[in-house]
């Protein structure tokens, strides 16, 4: 079988998409992408998938279809806890995101705010993401971290080879060579080269995904694959569940 590159994260109407599920499988395949549907399963997130009840019912209908069955799940939100084994079995990846970090007061930022809070500097908030994004994965069991330098509209204009120190990198790499995660190169929050760099010689297996919610972005994983070859990632080796396996265990056995 030829292979074909796999978007792991886009979005459908199921959440804040504009197509339906067989619409995103019709656009994947029209540009020879394997497709996903993985929309936001959260209370605190632009969804209709706020609860158990719902979740299988979102489930349901992507075995419907010919597709990945995926679900985007914020840390900072309990819903991914409540799910059981069975349900959780029902996915073939899961994806984790940093829609909100935890500053050192205890209190949580949304990353889409654009005011950062009083006193929050760079070099702060840089040091609540990685601090954020190192709990996370001791606590979620995913399979892909989203959008990993996804960072408040605020700093967006600042340089990220800056922005982002090595040894912040170099902590937020390890942290997922750990775990087991993938890295996430995002087309639509696009991490530098320098730290897709430094996660391929670490170890840390990459991820494509188009973070897709209209026709045009979904499915759109040329960049994101550009960028993962530049650095020496074989395409074979980019995350694929049906060749990887999966945390939710939904290949085992």
């Amino acid at each position: 079988m030829t292979w074909q590159p796999v978007d792991c994260h886009a979005h459908s109407t199921h959440s804040d998409g504009a197509l339906t599920v067989a619409e995103v499988v019709e656009k994947a395949r029209s540009v020879g992408t394997r497709p996903s549907v993985t929309d936001h399963i959260s209370r605190d997130a632009p969804t209709s998938i706020d609860s158990p009840r719902e979740v299988a019912r979102y489930l349901d209908d992507l075995e419907e279809h010919d597709v990945l069955r995926g679900g985007e799940f914020c840390w900072h939100d309990a819903l991914w806890r409540e799910l059981q084994p069975e349900t959780v079995r029902r996915f073939t990846h899961r994806i984790g995101s940093l829609h909100s970090i935890r500053l050192t007061d205890g209190a949580y930022f949304r990353v889409f705010h654009r005011d950062l809070p009083a006193g929050l500097t760079p070099a702060a908030y840089l040091e609540a993401h990685v601090s954020s994004l190192e709990e996370l994965v001791d606590e979620m069991p995913i399979d892909i971290f989203a959008h990993p330098t996804l960072i408040s509209p605020s700093l967006r204009h600042l340089d990220p080879r800056e922005f982002w120190t090595e040894a912040h990198e170099e902590r937020l790499v390890r942290a997922l060579h750990g775990a087991g995660i993938a890295f996430e190169i995002s087309n639509r929050y696009r991490p530098h080269e320098r730290i897709v760099q430094r996660a391929a010689q670490t170890g840390v297996r990459l991820s494509l995904g188009s973070d897709g919610h209209s026709r045009e972005q979904v499915a759109d994983v040329a960049h994101p694959l550009a960028l993962a070859r530049s650095v020496g990632a074989r395409d074979e080796d980019l995350y694929d569940p049906t060749r990887h396996g999966s945390r939710t265990g939904a290949f085992d056995g």
